[in-house]
């Protein structure tokens, strides 16, 4: 197992659309990338999507064959993970796809202002441990990053099947009187009016998310605009 992860790490940093940034590459300085990724990895001026903690890059790769008017990248901390997503992209030569694999808190560091057009957030850990609630990825630490590069009103996605997370982050959202474009706490639910506007977070199952579903678990999903200049967190906890 040890011998086939090290095969994955080195595989993953052998591919030209993968990047694996040393640490003092980012931290109190700004990447060599940040603000170039549309010139100098995509070639084009197509509207750029990232996928925080992407894991296998599931997401990522399907949005990415979906969509090929756009750009995507992938963050996540775990290489052996992102290989996965990262041989899919190279043998089905999806080429508006890239691999950034650093930790999310430093996202500010790689993308400038205004260079992202939109975040999905699919099935983080949702940190259950009300001392830990300022490292969830929807937390006010967190959004106020996320304002820092998305485009003015850009969307955040959170697909999750963790009822605290969810209802959290749509508590924190309603505090700060942030556009909803939809919300659901059964995204399967046949009952479910918003069909269009949850076609694209229903188009893509990840492995756990079937695993979830086979245990009749509920999948949550909430899509909102960062449409304000500073996030705040919510007044009560869960």
């Amino acid at each position: 197992m040890a011998k086939k992860k090290l095969q994955h790490f080195k595989e993953f940093g052998s591919f030209d659309f993968t990047f694996e940034p040393d640490f003092k590459e980012f931290f109190q300085a700004d990447y060599h990338l940040k603000g170039k990724w549309s010139k100098k990895v995509f070639n084009n001026n197509n509207p750029i999507v990232l996928e925080l903690g992407c894991g296998k890059g599931e997401y990522a790769t399907n949005l990415a064959s979906q969509n090929p008017n756009k750009n995507f990248i992938g963050i996540d901390i775990k290489g052996n993970r992102m290989w996965k997503g990262a041989n899919i992209a190279f043998e089905k030569k999806i080429t508006n796809i890239a691999f950034l694999r650093t930790q999310i808190e430093f996202v500010d560091s790689f993308f400038t202002k205004n260079e992202i057009d939109e975040i999905w957030i699919t099935f983080p850990d949702p940190q259950l441990k009300k001392r830990r609630n300022k490292k969830r990825l929807t937390s006010a630490l967190f959004l106020n990053k996320y304002i820092n590069i998305l485009k003015p009103n850009g969307f955040v996605n959170l697909k999750t099947d963790n009822i605290v997370l969810y209802d959290y982050t749509l508590s924190l959202v309603k505090q700060n009187e942030l556009e909803i474009n939809v919300s659901t706490n059964d995204l399967y639910s046949e009952k479910n009016t918003e069909l269009n506007k949850l076609s694209e977070a229903k188009s893509i199952k990840t492995f756990y998310e079937k695993q979830y579903l086979e245990k009749e678990e509920k999948i949550k999903f909430i899509k909102f605009k960062l449409n304000k200049e500073k996030i705040d967190e919510p007044e009560t906890e869960e």
